[in-house]
């Protein structure tokens, strides 16, 4: 996850779905209490569209690895 910090991103969930249906999606990180109800979809596209996915602990960690204040659901490091 400190790849996150550094590189380019995509924060939220509809970044990130966007990211991987895009193909710009290099690794997809999903926090473990998000709801599955937003984070199911991203996890399916990432099977579809082989990106890896990473499942980590919280939304609150997710957000602070991204470099921003406020929780997130999901996030993608993009291929450079």
């Amino acid at each position: 996850m400190e790849s996150l910090k550094h590189r380019a991103k995509a924060v939220g969930v509809k970044q990130t779905a966007e990211a991987v249906k895009s193909g710009s999606a290099q690794t997809v990180y999903i926090a473990g209490d998000a709801d599955s109800a937003l984070t199911r979809p991203i996890a399916e596209l990432c099977r579809t569209h082989g990106t890896e996915l990473i499942y980590v602990g919280s939304k609150k960690e997710l957000g602070r690895a991204c470099g921003i204040d406020v929780p997130s659901a999901a996030a993608a490091v993009l291929k450079c």
